[in-house]
This record gives C-alpha cells, structure tokens and sequence, in this order.
C-alpha cells in the first residue's frame, strides 16, 4: 500500500487530504511540523510527501533539502498559497515532482498524487533482479531464460552504466518501459529521477508543454507556468515511448535537447539547461519513418546511441509456462481467485498460439482466466475461445502425400549420393529427409490430429509444430462428417 506524509501546519488542510484519501488504499501520516515531518519521513519512508512551502518560521524549501538528505529519491509535492506559486516553481527547479495551490482541489490532489505515487514505484522497486526460488508478486521483473532473452539481459547489463542514449525497439506488448527501467536502476543516474511519458498517448498540442514546460499565458488555459519533463528530470533518465509519433516541430527541439543540453519553455525566451539520458522506444520502423520524411535522420542517429532489440513472445515460446506461472501467481491475490495451477493441455494450448499483443496479451489472458476459471487449475475450457481454435475441431485432414515403399527407401540413396559427390553437412540432409519422411506418415496417420501425432513421436506439440513449419509441411483443419457421402 503506498504512503503518504502530509507536513502542513493548519489542521483543517491536513484533514482535508486525509479525507480525500480515506478509504484503505493509501497509508496517510500527518506532521503539524517540520521536525514531525522529517522525523515520519526517516521512520516511515513515505512514497510521495505533501510539503506546506511555509512551516511557521521555517521554509519549505530547507526541508526539502533535509527530506533528500533523508531519501534521495523522495517524491515532494508542494502545497503553496497563490502569493508563494514563483517559489515552489522554483523549488520544482530544485527537484520537486509538483505544486498544488491552495485551497485544494481534491480531484486535482487526487491525480497528482496518483501519478506520483506511480512515478515512486517507478524509481524505487527495481525492474531486473535475480530470478528467485519461489514466485514473488513484484511486477516488474524480466523474465525468461530463453536464449533470446538472456541475450537481452546480457545487453542490459552492458549497456546501462554507458552514459549514452538508447533505442529500444520491438513490437507492443514486449515490456519496452520495463527495459528501459532496467536500464535507469543499474545506471550510474540511478539516485536521480525516472519519468516516462507516451508521446503518442499526448495530443501534439499539449506534448511540447508537457516536455519543455510553458509560461503563464503562453496559450489558452496557460495560467501558471509549467515545468516540462526535460527540466524536472534534469540529471536523471527520461524515458520517451512511441517517439515514432512525434511530431516534424517536437523533434525539432528535442534534437536540440540532445545536441546541445539546451531548451525553451513555450512562450519563454530564456534558455535553459539540462542534462538528461534519453531511452527512447518505438514499435515502427524508423528507418521507413525516414524515407517517408515523417522521422528525422539526425535524431535518429542521436537517440540510438546504441539499439536494443526485444523478441517477440513467439519468438521465445521456451518463456510462456514461466510468464504464465509468475501472471497466475502475481493476480491470484488481487483477484481474490484460488487457481493454484495451469494444467498441461492448457500450457501446450498457450504454446502454440502466436500472441501477436505479446507478453501484454498473455498477461490479460491468464488474468481473464483467474475471473473464469470455476476450479483450482486453468484448463483448456478456461482459455479464450481464439486460443481454443484448434481444439474446436473434431479431427483434421493433413495435406502431405501418401508415402510408397520406393520413397522410404530414398534416404540411403540420398546419403550415398552426397558421400559420393563430396557433399557436406550430410548428416542435417539425412536427418530433414527423414523428419519428412516419419512426420509425413505420422501425420497421416492420425488425420492431421497433432496432439496425438505428438503423443507417438514422444515430442511436445511446439516441437511437432515447429518441424512441420520447417519442413513446409501444412496442416489443413476440417471437420469430419460421419455422414455418408
């Protein structure tokens, strides 16, 4: 449960934001002081704290200073009067999250809080750790002992304490945001702030405001100044999904940011500064981004200081009975559900699917499954009906040829034919001709029913699937009629 301290000292504010957060799902402590204050941040490490900018005779700013001596990674919201707003502005400059002006608008307390609150578990709980011996409920871990995904782990841990800019690329769902968090906690910027935003998520109008800041009345709706992402994250790491989607103008500046360190806030002459590492993420191809004229060239080169690439679930099946038992383990809980287990048929059922949305599908899925399972395990009747396609079928009818006497004898031809013409890598041509051979014949066999053909190979039904793709061996479904013709 995430905790708030609120340091004012008027009892009425602090009852209001108790009330707004009543309910059990936020932990909420008050100080009437700034000792109070700084002692309940030592002893109870809140994840967000709402600082009055005037204690009595002291200063919110100086407290700010001794909550980061505290923790470096607080999260400071200030709460200002309208005669203090330049001064928590400034105090924004020096590291706080946000300011709210007095009095308190509660659903406006209630979103900043929010998102501060997301941006604190952001920052504190690590995104790569160790693979422990049991589950554990902690949602951001990588996970996968796939070569592909080791390979990524390995990329991770070289790439992060390089203080250089990276571009993650890989379709939706492949845990973008998760890498690049991985990256900021084992950086050298890992005390510094982490804030992401989703450029395609933001209307092109407010994106700028929402990454360079703007000054009062530099728009309609501009009515104090704001600072943008670049200024708060100054010296920490800036995560920018879907940079794909940027606008001609917001790439503009943000080259600028990455060349030179330098910025403007909208409707500001003044130029400011920061020092920012930039993990950006994409599912396009920029490349094509590029050639259509839709994607700079140079901020191409300058965000992909080095590229990281995530596999596709399809393309590391190995990963999906893991994923499945951590999703299972980590929604059992929440949900309220007692699914202990998935059965086997139903792990062979998600194995086989192509999961076009990824590990972000597969997450729903299994969730969707907790909700309707009726039992203690996940069974095949549990999974949506388009991962149950092929099991709605009664029998199948595969397109492979019947095989004569003369065909089976074809392979120690084969062999002796490469051996006596110098042929090399023999022994992988003997072995596909006799994968074509057994699996024709198999296959036939069992009409096309790849649970049973699997069942007499002694293989698992990935692996039948896998060699039937390699060889071009295709599967046609159909029902069986048991009327006559």
């Amino acid at each position: 449960m995430p905790v708030l301290l609120v340091i004012d000292d008027e009892p009425n504010v602090r009852f209001s934001i108790a009330q707004v957060f009543a309910g059990g799902t936020v932990t909420t402590f008050e100080a009437d002081s700034a000792e109070e204050g700084l002692r309940l941040a030592r002893d109870e490490a809140p994840d967000v704290i709402l600082l009055d900018i005037r204690l009595g005779t002291r200063s919110g700013i100086d407290v700010f200073h001794e909550l980061r001596q505290i923790d470096p990674k607080s999260l400071v919201v200030f709460i200002t009067g309208h005669g203090t707003a330049e001064t928590a502005i400034e105090a924004m400059r020096l590291g706080a999250i946000d300011y709210l002006v007095k009095p308190l608008d509660a659903e406006r307390l209630r979103q900043v809080v929010n998102q501060a609150f997301e941006i604190s578990r952001l920052m504190h709980v690590p995104a790569l750790i160790e693979e422990p011996d049991r589950p554990t409920d902690n949602p951001d871990r990588l996970i996968g002992k796939s070569p592909a995904m080791q390979t990524v782990c390995k990329q991770i841990g070289r790439i992060a304490p390089q203080d250089i800019n990276v571009l993650i690329l890989g379709e939706s769902g492949t845990g973008k945001e998760l890498a690049a968090r991985a990256i900021y906690h084992h950086s050298h910027r890992n005390q510094a702030p982490f804030l992401a935003i989703n450029c395609a998520a933001i209307p092109e109008s407010l994106l700028e405001s929402e990454l360079f800041g703007h000054e009062r009345g530099a728009f309609t709706g501009a009515d104090h100044r704001r600072i943008g992402k670049f200024e708060q994250c100054n010296g920490g790491t800036l995560f920018l999904d879907e940079v794909g989607d940027m606008s001609s103008v917001t790439q503009s500046k943000i080259l600028r940011v990455v060349q030179e360190g330098h910025f403007e806030r909208v409707g500001s002459n003044e130029t400011l500064s920061s020092d920012v590492r930039i993990v950006a993420a994409t599912n396009q191809n920029l490349e094509t981004l590029i050639q259509q004229g839709r994607f700079r060239k140079d901020l191409f080169y300058r965000l992909r200081g080095v590229s990281l690439h995530l596999p596709p679930l399809r393309e590391r099946r190995e990963d999906i009975p893991e994923l499945a038992h951590y999703f299972l383990f980590r929604f059992n809980r929440p949900l309220g559900a007692s699914v202990h287990s998935i059965s086997e048929a139903a792990l062979d059922i998600l194995q086989q699917y192509d999961w076009p949305g990824n590990v972000r599908e597969l997450q729903s899925v299994i969730r969707e499954c907790l909700i309707t399972s009726a039992g203690p395990a996940i069974l095949p009747e549990s999974l949506p009906v388009e991962l149950r396609r092929d099991e709605t079928a009664e029998s199948f009818v595969a397109e492979v040829p019947k095989l004569t006497d003369d065909e089976w004898t074809s392979l120690p031809r084969l062999v002796e034919g490469l051996m006596s013409g110098g042929g090399t890598c023999i022994y992988r041509s003997a072995l596909d001709q006799f994968d074509r051979l057994l699996l024709s014949r198999v296959m036939r066999q069992t009409e096309g029913n790849q649970a049973l053909a699997a069942e007499m190979l002694g293989i698992s039904r990935p692996t039948l699937r896998s060699k039937l793709r390699t060889l071009g061996l295709s599967v046609q479904k159909s029902l069986v009629s048991n009327e006559a013709p």
